[in-house]
């Protein structure tokens, strides 16, 4: 059977206001929403999820907003941004260094030596190099799509990317890993 595409799925929500259609969006994209927040917050995974159901209720009610001039995936990863910038601005959280919380899902083979040091390499970037490394490297979203959730310009992105794969790269080296 022929899975429905993101769209008819999100038309089927704005039109019909169809909650099932909406159910399957969220299963397709829990995941990767809850594993953004894991990385943005150092993997506090009770605020990953309040974040994560935070983005899905803001998708459903301005999903008549959505207008297809982007994939679905980067409209959710803009919200997803934006709730996570809003807490942030509101919030100021101080993180404590030493709880300890997973990467992502991805990187459950990896032994827990290493997850530990991947969390804290990623507490030495900036919030925006860590931003865009956890697009890129995590979730696998190209640089165009990273300039559509940010809002910020491709060379930016980009600069963000460097000074994150560099600080990262000298964190490992200096921590055992070639």
């Amino acid at each position: 059977m022929k899975q429905p595409t993101d769209i008819s799925l999100v038309t089927q929500v704005a039109v019909f206001r169809n909650r099932k259609a909406f159910d399957r969006l969220v299963v397709k994209y829990q995941s990767p929403i809850r594993r953004f927040f894991l990385a943005q917050t150092g993997g506090d995974a009770q605020l990953s999820d309040d974040l994560a159901q935070d983005t899905f209720v803001k998708a459903y009610t301005n999903i008549t907003h959505f207008r297809g001039l982007s994939s679905f995936s980067t409209w959710l990863y803009r919200i997803a941004y934006n709730t996570f910038y809003d807490y942030v601005r509101h919030h100021k959280p101080t993180g404590n260094i030493d709880t300890p919380g997973i990467l992502a899902a991805k990187a459950a083979h990896i032994d827990s030596g290493l997850k530990l040091d991947l969390q804290h390499a990623l507490r030495i970037l900036s919030p925006k190099e860590r931003l865009c490394i956890t697009l890129q490297l995590i979730e696998g979203q190209r640089i165009d799509k990273i300039v559509a959730i940010t809002g910020m310009a491709e060379g930016t992105v980009k600069s963000h990317l460097s000074r994150g794969k560099q600080k990262l790269t000298v964190y490992l080296k200096q921590n055992g890993y070639d």
